[in-house]
């Protein structure tokens, strides 16, 4: 096995530079997919014919691999983040147009399958956003809505929302009301038209209803602890973006990918 030094979030950001996937690339070292995951996880070693190829096929000596260079990438800092303020004039909708549709759309849905429960108002909203996007990214390293999101003491809350809701309220697709659950004061969201899913694949489709089977019945306080739980939330400071890539440093039960049983 290698003992030389190796940061297997290096390997990581290498190959998704580089645009090739866990399974692709395990297939080329000739390693399982489960296996593999726990390379770039780092609870297992490479073997120097594994790392030799792995050096091959990104171009690379095997000692610039090993010693975490690339001169064809730059590398962002993981851990550095920038810090979000608080003002709402830093609050910009930072998400891509060809996105903002689509998030509109899939808003719409969510409020017309569970909108109307009890439990349902606009914290619940947040956290049940933040899981549809971040366990989607973990499943097939994609985006599904492109939304940032903070950190704050309530849990994840997605950048830009509340304009995007003031928007869509101006145009009549939905309407903001307040109400009580129990002794709290509660914000919730009524739709007021159909959703227009043609933007939104089959599979985005059967993730979000999976994510709201198993999420919609946990009222307010319930899924602001269980986010707090989430490494993505754990490891950023208040205000800072949740960076994506900290899904695959997940454990049981945040994990959406079952290594185990993967058949490569």
């Amino acid at each position: 096995m290698v003992h030389m030094a190796f940061d297997p979030h290096h390997l990581r950001q290498i190959r998704k530079k580089r645009g090739i996937s866990q399974e692709q690339l395990s297939v080329e070292i000739g390693i399982s997919r489960p296996t593999y995951f726990q390379i770039e996880k780092g609870e297992r070693e490479l073997t120097i014919t594994e790392a030799q190829k792995i050096a091959d096929i990104f171009g690379m000596t095997l000692e610039d691999f090993l010693g975490g260079k690339d001169a064809h990438v730059s590398l962002p800092d993981l851990p550095s983040q920038k810090k979000v303020k608080a003002e709402k004039s830093d609050m910009r909708i930072n998400i891509p147009q060809e996105k903002m549709e689509k998030f509109r759309e899939i808003l719409l849905y969510i409020l017309l399958k569970i909108g109307a429960k009890p439990n349902v108002g606009e914290t619940v909203i947040y956290k049940i956003l933040y899981f549809i996007d971040f366990d989607f990214y973990e499943k097939y390293e994609e985006q599904l809505m492109g939304l940032k999101y903070i950190k704050n003491h309530h849990g994840p809350s997605p950048v830009g929302f509340t304009k995007v809701v003031q928007q869509m309220e101006a145009e009549g697709d939905l309407v903001r009301v307040k109400s009580k659950y129990f002794q709290y004061d509660q914000k919730k969201y009524v739709p007021r038209r159909e959703p227009d899913l043609s933007g939104v694949s089959s599979q985005e489709l059967r993730h979000i209803d999976a994510e709201l089977a198993r999420l919609s019945d946990m009222n307010a306080a319930q899924i602001r602890e269980f986010s707090h739980e989430d490494v993505p939330w754990k490891v950023h400071k208040m205000g800072e973006l949740l960076d994506y890539e900290y899904v695959f440093y997940r454990e049981s039960p945040y994990s959406m990918r079952s290594y185990d049983n993967d058949p490569l």
